[in-house]
């Protein structure tokens, strides 16, 4: 069994965005319902199941959506200083989200936090397959060349803990409440 000392002391850190590096905002319920979604299906799964006719003007209103939220972006307690801690210790960073790319940048930009990422080690939702899929993860394992051992995923949902338990990466889960 691996110890908190060791899991802590990893030098590739692969964080979720929303709610794990942000303060939580998304309401999924109020977002599915403006698309016309049924109440607890995944919002990316369910479009991408649809007739790309049908999806494609929901994916504009949910990028729409995105945006808005992404620009809003407020940092997580204690952010900057634990970014700093890490890229001090020469500790790669990072990010998988379900937002798209596009996103995840305006979401680092509002945070003020771009500077602490690699643009090829922030992975949105049609970079790999979607969490909890370990593509992503994998993916950057590879390009960092280290192995699972040394590679920590941070995340607030279940889908997050899963893609790391997936890539064989220790996971680390973060409450927002």
């Amino acid at each position: 069994m691996t110890n908190n000392k060791e899991v802590l002391n990893r030098s590739h850190w692969v964080f979720d965005m929303d709610g794990t590096l942000t303060v939580a905002v998304h309401n999924f319920d109020k977002i599915r319902e403006e698309l016309g979604l049924e109440p607890g299906l995944p919002i990316v799964k369910t479009l991408d199941s649809m007739h790309p006719e049908k999806a494609s003007p929901l994916r504009k209103r949910l990028q729409e959506i995105e945006i808005e939220l992404a620009r809003k972006a407020t940092p997580a307690e204690g952010l900057q200083d634990l970014l700093s801690i890490l890229k001090n210790k020469g500790c790669e960073l990072g990010i998988v989200t379900l937002n798209t790319k596009e996103n995840a940048w305006v979401t680092l930009e509002a945070l003020g936090i771009k500077g602490f990422f690699n643009d090829s080690f922030v992975m949105g939702r049609s970079c790999t397959a979607p969490k909890p899929s370990p593509e992503a993860v994998n993916k950057m394992i590879k390009e960092w060349n280290t192995d699972e051992e040394d590679t920590l995923v941070i995340g607030d949902f279940p889908y997050d803990l899963q893609m790391g338990r997936n890539a064989g990466t220790a996971t680390v889960h973060v409450d927002p409440s």
